[in-house]
């Protein structure tokens, strides 16, 4: 039988009730004059059997206080019997198949009886059960007794009217008060305004209990918000039960409430959720302000009405936590919430701006402000409190106040409904997260009563605590990670060209964005080198990884290139050098023990674009290691992508690279470029290329527009994954008669006609300041030509912003400068050219090689 039909079926009325009981009316000789059926059932005999037969026939009389027999109680139970049993006789009774039978009885005598005592007057009346089902029935009553006196659980009883009519006494505790004194009110009466968390249902007592008392469907595991009258102004929660009571006809007698107050559970519940929340959102980013954001969010409302977050300024810009005393902290207000409604007091001043202005974000926290050239995208962040740019006021909290003191004593304080708790690390404080309270209000901003304030107990200390402990931690990371960033960054923006000079060769533009907060700074750099007679190198390069690594190998391998365009290396011959620098191993380190340890770049994966443009042919070589290959937008707008040899990224080492030579009309544009810009998580190469395409197809457009409109449609918000690097290049020609070149023959006599062709031409160009060094240069150059190498050779002047000699001829042997001895008779000729030149050198070609040198031009003579 399951308990519910237990219940049902359970009798209260006792195993020695006389209409449930043995029943036997007995005279003054206790002969027995009456024989109920129950007594017939107890101990099988029928009343022909037993009337007129002593009592004693059927039991033999045990006082109260004796032993009871093993087999009735499992084991002898010396002295006094069960409490349950004082003021009833226990009996031993025989039935009547030879059985003993432990029975209780009890002996009622009968009105009038005295006066007519006599053998067959009834004279008293003796009920009789069985000893095991009165100890069970009185373990019901016990259950009962304890219920109404003894368990925590609240019980009451509502009739049909929703009034109070029974409660036991944990009920009363709730209430402060008697029964008596609150009998017949109802419930809104005793509990105020409350309401119940469970959804789904009424949001009254008196909805819930009417709706019990209508349909009889009990209502269970409900949970009631309300303030008792036991502790007014603050909010408790029960787990609440309702059922209908009926008489034995079915009718409605009323409706019984189990309730168990679960306050404290609750909020210990509220408490770890409130921490498993802090550990999902607080620290999802590397940001030390959205890390303060985050951390108040978490704590308002379910914890305090306001949460204020202030940081030093250290914090904020990456350098190392503050240790000292108030006087050495520069607080930063970084995050502020309140809940609605709730809004506390704030003893803080800030120092740059009215007193109470909240921050007001203008930029991303954590990287601090840096000079960038134009066409470099420059990252927000706080400067000085009185720059325009700082998004976080100062504050200055006044001596005494709960953030003064937890800040001179680096622990928590606790004054009534504020909490300020420091954030710790490494022995530093970072800043200070104030929970707030106030005055009258609870942690979810409910009013109290007005003589009453919500502090913070010891289990809410210790959580705050927590919360501030974690949030220190991430902002720490935050603040490390700033210091990193802020390092690469100006790592790398030294490292990139901060201004392109005009070139006659080449129209220029740029662009440059570093990745996102989360991936760092990664190693995408761009160059523009001049090279002799008016060429111009272009270059654009990736290194695999992001960091500090990263943004220095970047810098090594752009001042390699540099330094090899300056040997007029070709495309190909410079990309092999650059990859056999590469893979070399790095300087030699000693280990901990002082041996040499050998230790390698991490570059494996680098690639680089080299091309070299001569506005005099008008033709570009190109190679390329690993990376991709330029778009290329003729005069007339058609958009292209060579079929360049890719060759193996740089520092697998080894395998060759090839150069790819073309014409470039004028007027072409040239499209540099890292997968950066083209490459996104939502989209492949190729729709990048063609958005690329199209977009540099606008011939009427500038190249700064051109620049612009390609970051804005490739790099939405001017962030992503990777760098991104974009060196847009428009190519022009030198006229033909800012060009003058001659072919001589390996003779002496083509010195002095060299030395005429020059000063004729200087004298057309209007340039004759500079014939007396150009004669010296170019007899030196075609003298050394003739003596020491073959023929055929060349002479080239060129008009630029310099002016340019050449001298070309078959030698593949590169002329140095020297010092002559006093009675030497040769070799001061190249040191004589070198001074009156402002630069010169030795670029080697197929056929041999070319000896250049650049003069200043005069002042009338520029242009």
């Amino acid at each position: 039988m399951s308990a519910a039909n237990t219940a049902e079926s359970a009798d209260f009325r006792g195993p020695l009730d006389i209409t449930r009981a043995a029943t036997v009316v007995l005279d003054a000789e206790s002969t027995v004059i009456g024989w109920s059926p129950a007594a017939a059932e107890l101990l099988g005999y029928g009343p022909a059997d037993a009337l007129g037969r002593p009592l004693t026939a059927f039991l033999s009389v045990r006082p109260a206080g004796g032993t009871l027999p093993a087999e009735a109680s499992g084991a002898a139970v010396p002295g006094p019997g069960p409490p349950s049993l004082v003021g009833n006789e226990v009996h031993v009774a025989r039935t009547r198949d030879g059985r003993e039978l432990l029975v209780a009885t009890a002996t009622c005598p009968l009105p009038g009886a005295a006066g007519a005592s006599g053998p067959g007057t009834p004279d008293r009346i003796l009920v009789a059960a069985e000893v095991e089902a009165l100890l069970h029935w009185e373990s019901r009553i016990a259950l009962l007794q304890g219920l109404a006196t003894q368990s925590p659980v609240g019980l009451a009883i509502y009739d049909t009217d929703l009034r109070l009519s029974w409660s036991n006494i944990a009920y009363e505790r709730e209430m402060g008060q008697p029964l008596a004194a609150f009998r017949g009110k109802r419930a809104e009466e005793l509990y105020g305004a409350g309401s119940f968390v469970t959804p789904g249902y009424p949001h009254t007592l008196a909805g819930v209990m009417r709706q019990v008392l209508d349909t009889g469907e009990p209502v269970l595991d409900l949970h009631f918000r309300g303030q008792p009258p036991s502790d007014p102004g603050r909010d408790h929660l029960w787990s609440c039960a309702y059922y209908r009571l009926e008489d034995a006809h079915g009718h409605a007698l009323g409706v019984c409430e189990d309730a168990f107050d679960i306050t404290d559970r609750y909020r210990v519940q509220e408490r770890l959720a409130l921490l498993v929340e802090a550990g999902r959102r607080i620290g999802t980013v590397l940001d030390v302000a959205t890390t303060a954001e985050e951390i108040a969010e978490v704590a308002v409302p379910d914890f305090a009405a306001t949460v204020r977050v202030d940081v030093t300024r250290a914090a904020v810009t990456g350098e190392t936590a503050a240790v000292g005393s108030p006087a050495d902290m520069s607080l930063l207000r970084v995050a502020e919430r309140s809940a609605p409604g709730s809004g506390t007091p704030d003893p803080g001043l800030p120092a740059n701006g009215p007193t109470g202005s909240g921050p007001t974000r203008s930029g991303a926290a954590g990287n601090s402000p840096m000079a960038t050239a134009p066409g470099l995208a420059a990252p927000g962040g706080p400067s000085s409190p009185c720059d325009p740019r700082q998004p976080y006021p100062q504050v200055v909290y006044p001596p005494g106040s709960p953030q003064n003191r937890s800040l001179s004593s680096g622990g928590l304080v606790l004054d009534e409904g504020t909490l300020v708790v420091p954030l710790r690390t490494g022995g530093g404080i970072l800043g200070l997260v104030t929970f707030d309270r106030g005055e009258g209000s609870d942690a979810s901003g409910r009013t109290l009563a007005p003589d009453r304030a919500t502090t913070f107990d010891n289990g809410e200390v210790a959580l705050a605590d927590e919360l501030a402990a974690r949030a220190a931690v991430c902002i720490d990371n935050a603040r490390r990670y700033t210091r990193e960033r802020t390092a690469s960054l100006a790592l790398q923006r030294q490292l990139l060209p901060h201004h392109l000079p005009p070139r006659s060769a080449v129209e220029t533009a740029y662009r440059y964005l570093p990745a996102d907060d989360v991936t760092g700074v990664g190693g995408d750099w761009f160059d523009v080198i001049p090279l002799s007679g008016t060429r111009v190198g272009l270059v654009v390069g990736d290194v695999v990884g992001h960091g500090l690594q990263a943004a220095a190998t970047m810098g090594r391998l752009r001042t390699s290139v540099r330094a090899f365009a300056q040997l007029d290396m070709a495309p190909d011959e410079l990309l092999t050098r650059l990859d056999d620098l590469v893979g070399q191993p790095a300087e030699d380190r000693p280990d901990a023990y002082g041996g040499a340890v050998e230790t390698y770049d991490v570059t494996t994966g680098a690639t680089c674009l080299y091309a070299v443009y001569d506005p005099v042919s008008r033709r570009c070589v190109m190679a390329r290691a690993g990376h991709l290959p330029p778009a290329i937008v003729g005069p007339g707008g058609e958009v292209s992508f060579p079929d360049l040899p890719a060759g193996p990224p740089l520092g697998l080492g080894g395998l060759p690279f090839e150069s790819l030579e073309f014409d470039l009309p004028v007027g072409s544009l040239l499209a540099l470029f890292t997968d950066g810009l083209i490459e996104a998580r939502d989209r492949d190469v190729g729709r990048g290329l063609d958005t690329l395409g199209r977009v540099l197809g606008d011939r009427s457009a500038s190249l700064e527009e051109l620049c612009d409109r390609a970051v804005s449609e490739l790099v939405p918000g001017g962030t992503s994954a990777d760098d991104t690097a974009l060196l847009l290049v428009r190519t022009r020609a030198l006229d033909t008669d800012r060009v003058a070149d001659w072919e001589l023959t390996a003779e002496p006599v083509s010195v002095g006609r060299a030395r005429e062709l020059a000063t004729g031409q200087l004298e057309a160009w209007g340039l004759e300041e500079l014939a007396f060094a150009t004669q010296l240069v170019v007899s030196e150059l075609v003298t050394n030509a003739v003596r020491y190498a073959g023929g055929p050779l060349g002479l080239r002047l060129i008009r630029d912003r310099t002016l340019v000699c050449e001298v070309a001829d078959t030698g593949h042997t590169s002329p140095h400068l020297r010092h002559s001895a006093a009675d030497d008779e040769g070799g001061r000729g190249l040191f004589i050219v070198a001074q009156l030149v402002q630069r010169w050198g030795t670029r080697y070609t197929p056929t041999g090689k070319t000896i250049w040198t650049e003069q200043a031009l005069p002042p009338a003579g520029a242009g």
